[in-house]
């Protein structure tokens, strides 16, 4: 790997000249630390010692480069470098998957709460983009039997190397196919389900920031006149697709918890309740078919 040296005062005179041009510091110091190798904590000892050299994994006019593209075209800076940490690992992201975000990370917290210390059952992940609930689920779960589905071949073939390298050791099968349909063989034997699905209302897709409306697929945001079309069609098939006792966990709108929460106890489910994100908002629902009691 190749290797810049800077001193402390060149980079902190880099570091101001381009944020002068625009765009937002802790989204160029996130490019310093996964492109350039210097991590924050590093930058700031530049700080209190700019006479301190550093050493950089690319160069400072590189780094220049992609940060104005990122500037001209407000094109994400994943995209720009195809990768994205999440969790404890780092995807490869693409144009044509959604990135994704830091919050949807609490819903495999919510899922390993209930499922940590169980050996083996069957997980699926409805939507799977970049893989990243996969992965994360495929490293957790070891034993388990996962699945992923997708109705983007693209997608599909993203996670797939991302679930290569990432989980090597773990069996996941992957389905393009429309969330619960390629699971059919498997329907009544789901011990977990996560889902992000699509959740904008079409109407606000427009008022985006332009960073995700022009560049992000609409196919990975766009839930229909109310957000809700795609949340609606997952809910309406856990009954039949859970195994007895299993959880389907979603995340959704900032707005629709409760409608997201009437619709899983229309639909049969128990025990269903909400999960905030990292700023204390309603943002995930829960699930459980019910347990089915052997027959004395």
């Amino acid at each position: 790997m190749a290797s810049f040296r800077s001193s402390g005062q060149e980079l902190l005179n880099w570091r101001r000249k381009l944020l002068g041009e625009g765009g937002r510091a802790v989204d160029l110091d996130w490019l310093l630390d996964l492109q350039g190798g210097l991590s924050w904590s590093s930058m700031q000892k530049l700080y209190f010692d700019p006479y301190r050299s550093c050493e950089l994994q690319e160069s400072l006019d590189q780094l220049a480069i992609i940060w104005r593209i990122h500037l001209k075209d407000q094109i994400p800076l994943q995209y720009l470098i195809g990768r994205c940490p999440w969790r404890d690992f780092e995807l490869e992201v693409s144009p044509g998957v959604l990135i994704p975000r830091q919050e949807t990370e609490l819903l495999v917290d919510f899922a390993l709460e209930r499922f940590k210390h169980i050996n083996f059952g069957c997980w699926a992940d409805l939507g799977t983009g970049s893989g990243a609930l996969a992965v994360a689920l495929a490293r957790s779960l070891p034993k388990w039997e996962g699945h992923a589905v997708d109705l983007s071949k693209k997608a599909l073939s993203l996670a797939e190397r991302n679930l290569v390298r990432l989980a090597p050791k773990v069996e996941v099968e992957l389905h393009l196919g429309n969330w619960w349909e390629p699971l059919k063989p498997w329907w009544g034997n789901l011990s977990l389900v996560l889902a992000n699905p699509p959740y904008i209302p079409n109407a606000c897709i427009n008022e985006l920031e332009p960073v995700v409306r022009d560049h992000e697929p609409h196919l990975a945001l766009d839930g229909g006149p109310d957000g809700l079309f795609a949340v609606r069609e997952i809910v309406s098939g856990a009954l039949g697709s859970l195994s007895s006792g299993g959880w389907l966990m979603l995340e959704h709108q900032h707005d629709q918890s409760d409608e997201v929460i009437d619709l899983m106890n229309n639909a049969g489910l128990e025990n269903v309740y909400f999960g905030n994100d990292l700023q204390g908002i309603k943002r995930f629902a829960m699930g459980q078919h019910p347990i089915v009691r052997a027959s004395n």
